[in-house]
């Protein structure tokens, strides 16, 4: 079993609130969840938000769309992730996710697993060598690593960041990088600041009505400059 985590709160720095932002009349989650759900090797989709009334409203949002959800410490992290693997605890192996996101791509989300499954690998991403937009990022692991992270980090950085434990701990894991020919590791496609929503928006406007299931190849060739979009 392949479960998917999304890690989401609703007291973003930044741009407080962003995960429920309206995106083409739907909640930025709601339509990264659209997109996930198209993947053809997710199990399970979980939310982990944190605990704190400020993510009630989060919270309930993804109850109404049929996902679980956990809620535990607000900068810990990967402890919430524990949570999840607790409420699942025949997964195997659990794939990284941010609610920021609302142009994840599937495709490169199962390309990302099926190279993670061929190779054996114990994690697996498509950020060590940028050549993928920010904003497409994945990352999936053995749930068995996962909780061995969880046991052995003590710092507030691997706890809040969730996998620097792993890739960080040179020789101790085996791991995979996914790439890209051409790279578009240029491109800004993640929501942190509201120029990042105004082209979250744009592309949406641009595409979704003629094709729901867009894809990166034709959020790249959009006449916006997204380069510099964020």
């Amino acid at each position: 079993m392949i479960m998917g985590v999304m890690q989401a709160r609703m007291s973003s720095s930044r741009l407080p609130g962003k995960v429920l932002a309206d995106v083409a009349g739907v909640p930025m989650l709601g339509r990264q969840v659209e997109r996930l759900r198209r993947s053809r090797r997710l199990d399970e989709l979980v939310l982990a938000t944190s605990d704190q009334a400020s993510d009630d409203a989060l919270a309930d949002y993804a109850a109404g769309l049929d996902l679980t959800v956990v809620r535990g410490p607000l900068d810990d992290v990967l402890g919430r992730f524990v949570l999840a693997l607790d409420a699942y605890p025949e997964a195997a192996s659990v794939v990284r996710m941010t609610a920021d996101c609302p142009l994840t791509d599937w495709r490169v989300l199962d390309e990302l697993i099926d190279l993670y499954r061929a190779t054996g690998a114990d994690y697996a991403n498509n950020t060590a060598t940028r050549t993928f937009p920010h904003g497409l990022d994945v990352e999936v692991m053995k749930a068995s690593v996962l909780r061995l992270a969880a046991r052995e980090a003590t710092s507030a950085y691997d706890r809040e960041h969730v996998t620097p434990f792993i890739y960080n701990s040179e020789g101790r894991f085996r791991t995979q990088v996914l790439t890209r020919d051409p790279s578009l590791a240029h491109l800004r496609w993640t929501v942190d600041l509201p120029a990042d929503l105004d082209f979250v928006r744009h592309v949406y406007g641009a595409l979704h009505a003629g094709d729901p299931d867009f894809g990166t190849a034709e959020i790249a060739a959009l006449d916006w400059n997204s380069s510099t979009a964020g």
